[in-house]
């Protein structure tokens, strides 16, 4: 009777195990995903892979120093500039290893804080923070306003 209770026990777990579905991806995952399509893309030269996760009006910038020393914002020349400089052929791989810090969602907005270094060729060229903000439309999330600082030192 025992064998029979536990056999039937377990044919029921399977059944409702199969019939489950799995749970879906976390907006927190698909965000990653799209920041890391982008940087994946950047290392291949893969244009095509970056503009996959940016929305069309994407806005780019960064905070920087300008040559008088005083703390500027410029304009990052915009998604379609960028996008050909990672399509052109360059005989350096640009590797920029992040980390991500805060992912903040609410709804269809969200804000990410990711704290990087720069590599050209293998060799350190520069680091920084990134901050992403994203929306989730019918495509899933897209990057629709990139910031960044960039330094030489104190990056960790």
């Amino acid at each position: 009777m025992k064998t029979i209770l536990t056999l039937g026990i377990t044919l029921m777990i399977l059944v409702v195990a199969q019939t489950t579905p799995l749970k879906a991806q976390s907006d927190e995952d698909m965000i990653k995903e799209t920041i890391m399509a982008m940087f994946n893309g950047m290392r291949k030269g893969d244009s095509t892979m970056v503009r996959s996760a940016f929305a069309d009006n994407a806005i780019m910038q960064g905070i920087d120093k300008d040559r008088a020393g005083k703390t500027v914002v410029r304009d990052g020349g915009g998604l379609k500039n960028f996008l050909n400089a990672v399509g052109t052929p360059h005989d350096q791989i640009w590797d920029e290893q992040i980390e991500f810090g805060s992912i903040l969602i609410d709804g269809a907005m969200a804000s990410v804080w990711t704290p990087y270094e720069f590599h050209l060729g293998g060799k350190f060229s520069h680091c920084g923070v990134n901050s992403f903000q994203l929306f989730k439309g019918e495509e899933g999330w897209k990057i629709i306003y990139l910031v960044d600082t960039r330094r030489k030192d104190a990056c960790k």
